[in-house]
């Protein structure tokens, strides 16, 4: 049919008949909230993150009680990030049973009913700040995979229901598969940062989490800007380590990465809007530039891409709005 016949624009005549052919939809249960947690922080001491306006780092209770306010207003699921009182060459705060972020885990499981994702790095508990030990100078990483599973094999025993490494080493998500299953944990899901990118959109959240690199960059071990044949090998090989969730990292500056692994896997998809996209988009709103409205557009547009949950600092903005 063409014209007169046919006229789109009839389809957009109203609220309610865009409302009902509308094709994609955001849920408050699309949406991961990360959450940043400090041994340092006593009840009461919430910090505001300078280069996150709107965001915070939170004490254990305090946190607690903020995820709990959320879970009322909607929220079903939460990412913890935990930052450690000391750190060392070795992040062996990461996987100490009673760590900020196992801590945090255990109040969350007795005292709401969200789903529990705890983020599983190196990178905040390191002296260093890379993602994986250091020998000679160099990020080394079979050594590296040996310290992720037992932080992830500690979250899992505090009660997270899914465990997300993102660290970027290879065999990683089958090393992890193998130390939850052996020790009894084999219903807890592994949601792998499979596609990171070497990223820099993610410098506000370094700056929350103090986890900036003391010598060089990770660029040997996340992805380069450029390549997105070597997401689908990353995606792929993940899954057939154990992957539950595939992730793409980040959002928006990468919907077409988005768009292709949606179409190769048929499984769950993750897909983090990271810091430095939450950023410029709360200074351009700040500045008048743009309004409120860009940040359902923008969250809007990762779903349409293909994500089936995205993990967002916007989740408390938009739970009042979808």
């Amino acid at each position: 049919m063409e014209f007169p016949t046919k006229r789109m624009r009839r389809l957009r005549k109203s609220p309610q008949i865009r409302n009902i052919l509308r094709e994609t939809r955001l849920h408050p249960s699309d949406l991961i909230y990360p959450m940043f947690v400090s041994e340092k922080l006593e009840r009461g001491d919430v910090e505001a993150i300078d280069t996150m306006p709107g965001q915070f780092r939170y004490s254990v209770d305090d946190a607690v009680s903020e995820a709990s306010r959320l879970e009322d207003e909607g929220l079903s699921s939460v990412l913890i990030f935990g930052m450690p009182s000391a750190k060392d060459e070795l992040a062996s705060a990461a996987h100490d049973p009673h760590g900020v972020v196992q801590r945090t885990v255990r109040r969350l499981k007795e005292e709401t009913d969200l789903v529990v994702m705890t983020d599983v790095c190196l990178c905040q508990y390191t002296s260093h700040g890379h993602c994986g030990i250091v020998v000679d100078g160099e990020i080394v990483n079979d050594e590296t995979l040996e310290v992720l599973s037992r932080i992830a094999l500690s979250h899992a025993e505090a009660g997270a229901d899914v465990v997300a490494p993102s660290d970027m080493m290879d065999g990683r998500v089958a090393a992890i598969r193998r130390s939850l299953d052996d020790a009894g944990f084999q219903d807890t899901l592994i949601m792998s940062y499979a596609v990171k990118y070497a990223s820099a959109f993610y410098a506000p959240f370094r700056d929350a989490v103090s986890s900036a690199p003391a010598f060089g960059d990770r660029r040997s071990y996340q992805m380069d800007p450029a390549n997105i044949d070597e997401a689908l090998i990353e995606a792929e090989l993940d899954l057939r380590e154990g992957a539950d969730i595939l992730m793409v990292k980040p959002a928006l500056a990468y919907l077409d990465v988005i768009g292709k692994v949606r179409e190769r896997f048929r499984v769950p998809l993750a897909a983090y809007n990271v810091s430095g996209e939450y950023s410029m988009l709360k200074a351009a709103i700040k500045s008048g530039y743009l309004t409120d409205e860009a940040i359902y557009e923008s969250i809007l547009s990762i779903k349409r891409a293909g994500a089936d949950l995205i993990i967002s600092h916007f989740a408390p903005d938009l739970l009042g709005v979808i």
